[in-house]
């Protein structure tokens, strides 16, 4: 299999970490030998209620007994999607009325920056300094971080970068702004939080100069932060809300959300403004409804907030200099890139499964499902410090 795995599957990087998987489940992956892995990473935050949470299977299989895919997006009344926009409007704050479905978090990020030229009739796209929004032709264009982009450009023209909580780059944002795209938390830059009312101050400026902003919740969205959305934290309701990860409950999933006016601005003038076959899967739907559900109607937000002052608490560790985000969205600093990459590769062969962030080398990433136990929290965070230990 593995010999298979790099000779006929594209490879995203010289060195993957190759496990061959066998099942998962809980908040644990296990290999072909059969060997348990504590899972901190939770697929990148996609897993919300971890794997194969009886819910969303159930969700799934029921669907899967219906019917699969039967039409392009937006044609045929389908209830899994129907339901899934309507709930996400119930817990969404006004104007956030109307939502597209997708079919991952890049794909809304294009049909946001879309929707904000048309709805502006502007070029201009302000971005983030070490942002990512995905890897497409249009989120890279977004993406803050010229060594990932130089290769491919060019680029979406009228991009332009400020810094991420700099004020005085608030400026930057024009009559000529379409849009300002931020991450309510920046997640490859290393899980930056918004300070001083930023995302505020921000918002009121789009308002002033009738640009348009747009909120990545990509990450941060559907729990992880211990609120439903992260945007919630700071008092800032964006013009228009992009998802994906955690919404799927382990399915491919994405989506944008405005008003009902703005979204209007996709359906004529061209007709087809946006469109997608597989968008809004019946499938995938009915899994991203049973994981919405679950994470609104359960403890597990509140108890996201509980579980990480657990994790602050137990990680405490000469070689650890700090611990950046929110929730169960952290990322615990090391002194350098070599300590971080030792620390992720052997607690994976100690069964505890870490990750990188994509721009910050010293950030050992901690995204375990909203799901997990705090004796599984404390069992990952004490290998954690024998890894530790055994490098000091």
């Amino acid at each position: 299999m593995k010999s298979d795995f790099f000779t006929y599957q594209a490879q995203t990087s010289p060195h993957p970490l190759a496990m061959e998987i066998s099942h998962a489940n809980g908040s644990y992956i296990y290999d072909s030998n059969n060997k348990a892995y504590l899972d901190f990473v939770a697929g990148v935050s996609a897993n919300s209620l971890g794997h194969n949470h009886p819910k969303v299977v159930n969700a799934i299989k029921n669907q899967l007994d219906k019917y699969m895919h039967v039409m392009v997006y937006g044609e045929y009344i389908q209830e899994p999607a129907v339901e899934l926009a309507k709930l996400l409007a119930k817990h969404l704050p006004k104007p956030l009325e109307t939502t597209y479905l997708t079919n991952s978090g890049t794909e809304a990020i294009e049909g946001a920056l879309k929707l904000a030229k048309r709805f502006t009739g502007r070029s201009q796209i302000i971005a983030a300094k070490h942002a990512y929004h995905g890897n497409t032709m249009g989120s890279m264009s977004v993406m803050g971080y010229e060594e990932r982009k130089q290769a491919f450009r060019p680029l979406l023209p009228d991009v332009h970068f400020i810094e991420f909580n700099n004020e005085v780059d608030i400026n930057t944002i024009t009559t000529k702004t379409a849009a300002v795209i931020l991450e309510t938390i920046q997640g490859g830059a290393g899980f930056i939080e918004p300070i001083n009312d930023y995302l505020q101050k921000v918002k009121a400026k789009c308002k002033a100069v009738g640009a348009v902003l747009i909120l990545d919740e990509i990450q941060p969205g559907f729990g992880r932060t211990g609120k439903l959305f992260g945007f919630e934290h700071y008092n800032c309701v964006p013009d228009i809300l992009v998802t994906g990860k955690g919404l799927g409950g382990g399915m491919p999933i994405g989506a944008f959300t405005a008003s009902k006016d703005m979204m209007s601005n996709l359906t004529e003038n061209p007709k087809l403004g946006h469109i997608t076959t597989f968008g809004g899967h019946p499938v995938i739907a009915a899994s991203a409804l049973a994981t919405v559900k679950e994470i609104t109607e359960s403890n597990v937000m509140t108890e996201a907030l509980e579980k990480e002052q657990l994790i602050r608490k137990k990680l405490k560790h000469p070689l650890i200099k700090e611990i950046r985000g929110k929730g169960l969205m952290l990322a615990a600093m090391t002194p350098s890139a070599d300590i971080t990459n030792e620390v992720i590769l052997k607690c994976q062969d100690e069964g505890l499964i870490l990750f990188w962030l994509l721009f910050e080398p010293k950030a050992i990433r901690i995204t375990p499902p909203l799901t997990i136990s705090n004796e599984e929290i404390i069992k990952g965070c004490d290998l954690i410090l024998k890894v530790l230990d055994s490098i000091s």
